[in-house]
């Protein structure tokens, strides 16, 4: 898998998935809606730390920076 997410795309995943945990386990988010987003949270947060989204690769997007 060759990176496609530079490090401002990976920093603004990282953090909506943070916020989105933190509503959840303090109980402003719950039921189905809840669970949903906290596995897009999940998701997210390991998009972030291996630098590559598998939807991007398809649509031929890549937030990189040249090399």
């Amino acid at each position: 898998m060759k990176a496609n997410m530079g490090s401002a795309d990976r920093i603004i995943r990282l953090i909506i998935a943070v916020v989105i945990a933190v509503l959840y386990f303090t109980g402003r988010i719950e039921g189905t809606l809840g669970i949903v987003l906290l596995i897009v949270a999940a998701v997210l947060a390991l998009t972030s730390f291996i630098g590559f989204c598998p939807l991007y690769a398809p649509l031929g997007i890549s937030t990189c920076s040249k090399k």
